[in-house]
């Protein structure tokens, strides 16, 4: 018996055989079709030199992401652990003699506010170099809470500056569950265990609890402006600190910022702080990222209002925000 294999068939086999390869090796080493997330690598914009001058964006809502979006590709860290991996980059490198803050942001919550914060005071502290911040569009609330660690800080001409101060966001859909015809209860060991509770209206003694817990938070603000401010008064600061915004020209007659100017005002100071004559300006980022300016990778203005970014933030119960625009 003679057997004939025609192309196609032979097609199919090598298929077969392949599937089956596949299989076999599947049960024996983990595949991932999916590019890991790759660690940040460092590209010059502009200068030359050894000494470096780094670029970090501090862009959006200050938040820490509650959950993965979904999809194909893995979400880069949060910019509380982005910035992280920066300045730990950086602490190893002695050629980074100065760090600029691209700052563009309404804010975000108290915590990350306050943990960035933390994170660049220690790293000025163990590095001892100038950082400078400077403002593009939006430094308001926690993003101005984060500046107030940078040696210096700078507005564009046309930045909004400012908002100091605490928000609670609270949703109430008790009239909704009404219109529903439904309604919930709630077994508790206190009174105050479900304070805040979406469900129904908060009563007038949780409401000076959350008011005890804001100006807690209102007065570390106002303790870290009078640090970061130190020529202004800390009774100044609290009639400036009343929640309002800005413009840039105002908040430098208030003594907010040190002058107006552009990006590269920001990164002249730092050169002039640094005393470099001298300096590449040097940023991080992920591979496939297309960085070749200083204004690479900043997020358009609109982009700090949509809805997408809000979305960085807990919901459901209150939340605690150093955030301008939040309601």
């Amino acid at each position: 018996m003679k057997i004939v294999v025609t192309s196609a068939g032979m097609g199919k086999v090598c298929f077969l055989m392949v599937v089956s390869v596949v299989v076999w090796l599947a049960g024996c080493v983990s595949i991932s079709l999916v590019p890991p997330l790759q660690p940040l690598q460092e590209t010059t914009l502009s200068g030359t030199g050894k000494a470096k001058v780094l670029l970090i964006d501090v862009s959006g809502v200050i938040a820490h992401r509650t959950t993965d979006r979904g999809g194909v590709f893995p979400d880069p860290p949060d910019i509380v652990s982005r910035v992280k991996e920066e300045l730990d980059l950086a602490a190893q490198d002695d050629h980074v003699k100065a760090v600029v803050l691209r700052i563009n942001s309404p804010g975000g919550t108290v915590t990350a506010s306050d943990q960035l914060y933390y994170e660049l005071r220690r790293f000025k502290a163990t590095r001892k170099i100038p950082i400078v911040a400077v403002f593009m569009d939006v430094g308001a609330s926690g993003a101005y809470y984060v500046a107030m660690a940078a040696d210096s800080v700078i507005a564009h001409p046309t930045s909004v500056v400012g908002s100091i101060g605490v928000v609670m966001l609270r949703m109430n859909v008790e009239g909704l569950l009404e219109k529903l015809g439904l309604e919930t209860s709630a077994i508790k060991s206190g009174a105050m265990k479900d304070m805040g509770s979406p469900f129904r209206t908060m009563t007038d003694e949780e409401y000076h609890v959350f008011m005890g817990v804001i100006m807690d938070f209102y007065n570390r603000f106002v303790q870290v402006v009078g640090e970061g401010r130190p020529g202004l008064k800390r009774d100044r600061v609290r009639e400036l600190a009343d929640g309002r915004i800005y413009t840039a020209a105002q908040a430098l007659k208030a003594g907010l910022v040190d002058e107006l100017g552009y990006l590269d005002t920001a990164l002249d100071r730092a050169k002039q702080s640094a005393e470099l004559t001298e300096a590449r300006v040097v940023t991080y980022h992920r591979p496939g990222t297309y960085t070749n300016n200083i204004y690479s990778g900043l997020r358009d203005s609109s982009t700090l209002r949509r809805i997408a970014d809000w979305s960085q933030l807990p919901v459901g119960m209150p939340q605690f925000l150093y955030l301008w625009g939040a309601s």
